[in-house]
């Protein structure tokens, strides 16, 4: 049995739903530890409490969900759809009681039950059904959704095994499966009565049918089921609880009895070990042709599945065929669903018999696009054999699609064969490839980028014909945040504060946290800011001490980078500014301000300069952090595993937050977002949201450093040589030198070499000519630090000013301006009072 931690912080829910009591939430919790997981308390593990908690949460959101749903049917209320390939929710049950209002009630409740609510909260796997920002976005996004009560369906996949674990050992990143569904997942439920068949491989055959028309019949080579896994997303302190579906793939027959009669053991479930693996891991490495397959057959899966489902809905509301765009808005989350076109084409000419014009016309009429990055190898091209190999009908219709458009095209151009050659679906130089990206946009009705930069970069370099073709298509939704789960669920501290000084009105509108901008004058809030700050930088200092045994000293400024590991994001431009103030305190400096780096984040595993990236930062560390000379001033930590679980240790903990990727390569990014909601300042360069972060705080609450996209256009053209950089900076040629001599490799001048080669010789990514610009900022970052009450003050203000990055914004302007959908108000059918005073009592655990 275990007792609630002294130290426990209560988060206040606003406006807690008084209806629900203690009495009742134990009697439900002690029901489902009995009824569901078949334990008795002496018998229970804390996984099974967990369980009985998070079951005792679900039933209560049940009544919503199928509010929301029996609402929707009646109304056939238009639809968002969202399709995404990642979903990167984080834990749900924290997140499920502040929006339904409950957090502290459950908390005494579970207290009293003489069990301690934060090891039962931690005791949650995080789904890692994600990557980084792109799956966080989507999961923000479906939140938002539930919240402004707009009807959506978000559909994914359901991956068995999402993104790694990982570890760090000796410095290296080590991949570990991510199990998250050994023990089963209590919030979704499996839908198999609405489980779809997916056709892969095979060829075509033409035919005519009974009224004499040409038809197109695809003959597969296999078949796979798709079992939908329904999950309820909730809207805050509402009764909207909209639905995540996820497929999982299946064999049609799981078991070949006859092939097991003949000894042959294995063939009998092969087929079943050949369909599960669709939906058995987040992205496969996808370095060898199989690999390939496998993501493309992963991405078609669900985006087939997801397309007859929403055919199965217009069959149950009984709304024609025809009027498919009006009852659904599809939104394409990056080019893994771009599929959608060419699929939803199929089954309306194949299967329904529509004119190709007029499925054409719902199609453009039903898609929307999101670009999210100005990367060219993201966006993604699959090789034309490859593509026919795995979807033969597809290709066909990717084929007429780019006939059709071409002729369109070449009316417009007057026969230029260039800008013919630039909108092509296909990429004729060399190896021929189907251009995904390409086929979203002209199967859509709205494209858009997720910054105010990137958008215009979009419509300058990676689909500039395209804007020159439509630019009535083109739109800019700059990406936002939740603000329940990285505020209020994140950062308890500051809620209260925040609650108590403005109100609650915030949660909804963020746009309200302006109030608090009077009270930079006042002096006990800043004290109480700043008091918040430290207690969340201890409480880090904790983890990371039970983590790795290093000492971390809350008084110095927390500089913290926490991302997906790349070279465009920049982290070794961050470690070789930790070498320089190394080296400047080895030789006697003594105005270098005592900071903490804390960097996390993923490399994927293919990617061996950001996993030498890992190293290099750990390595460092190792040497920084055991140096009696300069450990008390400076150390290092590398926190594995970032995940949304850390980012809500991080977020608030954060003085300084560091954005600095390289200028026009980042389409948004939303950890900047996190960090000033929650105080943190950010040295940053003009990238992504970058720039409308800093117009939102004020350029004197902002780091500003480095070249801006138009001059790296320039410095490129005009050719960029890196070593005049290092040649005339005489710190960058030490800080390079000191990591090439082996010092930070245990002698071994050969470990960072490709590393560094790299910077030397090609530096992609402007490292080292934004090094001087970016030391000289952290200079002044330094200073300011040591002014602490300007410090808070400017804290204050970068947190009162977030209120354009809340993801609600966003998604009321994809409502307006693309989706043109409107809130549909959910009632609900009855309390959850009497929810739980239906269930059968059960004695407490104290009486057991």
């Amino acid at each position: 049995m275990l007792n609630p931690g002294a130290g426990a912080t209560a988060l206040r829910s606003p406006q807690a739903d008084v209806g629900v009591d203690r009495e009742a939430v134990k009697r439900a919790f002690l029901d489902k530890l009995f009824s569901i997981q078949g334990k008795f308390p002496k018998l229970a593990t804390q996984n099974d409490y967990y369980m009985a908690l998070a079951y005792t949460v679900r039933d209560m959101m049940l009544r919503r969900w199928v509010s929301t749903a029996a609402t929707y049917t009646a109304q056939r209320a238009r639809t968002v759809c969202y399709l995404s390939a990642e979903y990167l929710l984080g834990p749900h049950l924290g997140n499920n009681l502040i929006n339904l209002g409950i957090y502290e009630q459950v908390r005494g409740a579970i207290a009293e039950l003489g069990l301690d609510f934060d090891a039962l909260l931690a005791q949650e796997p995080e789904p890692g059904l994600g990557n980084g920002g792109l799956g966080r976005l989507a999961a923000c996004f479906i939140d938002s959704l539930a919240t402004l009560e707009i009807p959506t369906l978000a559909y994914g996949i359901r991956y068995e095994f999402g993104i790694f674990q990982q570890e760090i050992v000796d410095g290296w990143q080590v991949e570990k499966t991510d199990k998250w569904l050994t023990f089963g997942n209590p919030w979704e439920i499996a839908r198999p009565e609405w489980g779809v068949e997916v056709k892969l491989g095979g060829h075509t055959e033409r035919y005519v049918d009974d009224l004499g028309r040409l038809r197109v019949r695809w003959v597969p080579s296999k078949i796979v089921n798709g079992v939908p896994y329904d999950t309820p997303i909730l809207g805050f302190r509402n009764n909207t609880a909209n639905t995540l579906r996820l497929w999982r793939a299946e064999a049609p027959e799981s078991f070949d009895f006859a092939v097991f009669n003949r000894g042959d053991y294995y063939g009998a479930v092969n087929q079943k070990v050949i369909s599960e693996n669709l939906s058995k891991v987040l992205y496969p490495n996808d370095d060898q042709t199989r690999g390939k397959e496998l993501r493309l057959e992963q991405q078609y899966f669900f985006v087939s599945c997801s397309l007859q489902d929403m055919f199965r809905i217009l069959n149950v509301q009984r709304i024609p065929l025809e009027r498919l765009h009006e009852k659904f808005a599809v939104q394409l989350n990056d080019t893994h669903p771009a599929i959608a076109v060419a699929e939803l084409m199929r089954l309306l000419i194949d299967v329904h018999a529509l004119p190709w014009e007029s499925a054409w016309d719902i199609t453009c009429r039903t898609m929307a696009y999101t670009n999210h990055t100005l990367l060219p190898e993201a966006l993604e091209c699959w090789p034309l054999a490859l593509f026919g190999r795995v979807l033969p009908r597809h290709l066909e219709i990717v084929y007429e699609i780019n006939a059709r458009f071409l002729d369109d095209v070449r009316l417009h151009s007057l026969g230029d064969e260039r800008i013919v050659a630039a909108l092509s679906l296909i990429d004729e130089n060399g190896e021929r490839y189907v251009r995904m990206a390409h086929l979203a946009c002209v199967g859509s009705s709205a494209i858009n980028g997720v910054a105010g930069l990137h958008t215009e970069l979009l419509k300058s370099s990676v689909l500039s014909e395209f804007h020159k073709l439509w630019p009535q298509r083109f739109s800019n939704k700059t990406n936002g945040v939740t603000p329940r789960r990285w505020i209020v669920l994140a950062n308890p501290r500051l809620t209260s504060l925040l609650n108590e000084t403005i109100g609650d009105a915030w949660i909804r509108d963020l746009n309200e946290l302006r109030a608090i901008e009077p009270y930079v004058d006042d002096a006990s809030f800043r004290e109480r800011w700043s008091a918040i700050k430290r207690a969340n930088k201890e409480e880090l200092a904790g983890y990371v001490q039970e983590l790795s045994e290093t000492a971390l000293d809350p008084d110095s400024m927390f500089d913290v980078q926490v991302k997906r590991i790349h070279e465009y994001k920049r982290q070794h431009l961050n470690i070789l500014h930790v070498i320089a103030l190394y080296h400047r305190l080895k030789n006697g400096a003594t105005d270098v301000v005592p900071r903490t780096f804390v960097f996390g984040g993923k490399a994927a595993p293919g990617y061996r300069a950001a996993k030498l990236m890992i190293k290099l930062i750990n390595s460092v560390g190792a040497v920084l952090n055991r140096d009696p000379q300069t450990r008390d001033v400076l150390r290092v930590v590398f926190l594995p595993n970032f995940n949304v679980t850390n980012g809500q240790r991080i977020y608030p903990a954060a003085d300084l937050s560091e954005q600095i990727s390289t200028a026009g390569k980042e389409a948004s990014g939303t950890g900047n977002m996190k960090f000033s909601m929650n105080g943190a300042l950010t040295i940053g360069t003009l990238d992504g949201a970058n720039v409308e972060l800093r117009d939102e705080v004020g350029a004197d609450n902002f780091f500003l450093f480095g070249l801006a996209a138009s001059e790296i256009d320039q410095l490129r053209r005009a050719g960029y040589d890196p070593c005049d950089w290092y040649r005339r900076d005489t710190e960058l040629a030490t800080v390079v030198d000191l990591v090439r001599s082996g010092f930070f490799s245990r002698g071994d001048p050969e470990l960072f070499e490709p590393l560094l080669h790299g910077l030397m010789n090609y530096d992609p990514y402007f490292v080292l000519a934004d090094f001087a610009a970016y030391v000289e900022c952290q200079r002044r970052v330094g200073a300011t630090f040591r002014d602490r009450e300007r410090w808070t003050r400017m804290s204050i203000l970068n947190a009162a000013r977030t209120g354009k990055f809340s993801s609600d914004r966003t998604i009321r302007e994809y409502c307006r301006d693309i989706w043109r959908v409107q809130p549909v108000p959910i009632e609900r059918l009855q309390s959850e009072q009497r929810d739980f005073d239906e269930l059968t009592p059960v004695r407490s655990i104290a009486s057991h």
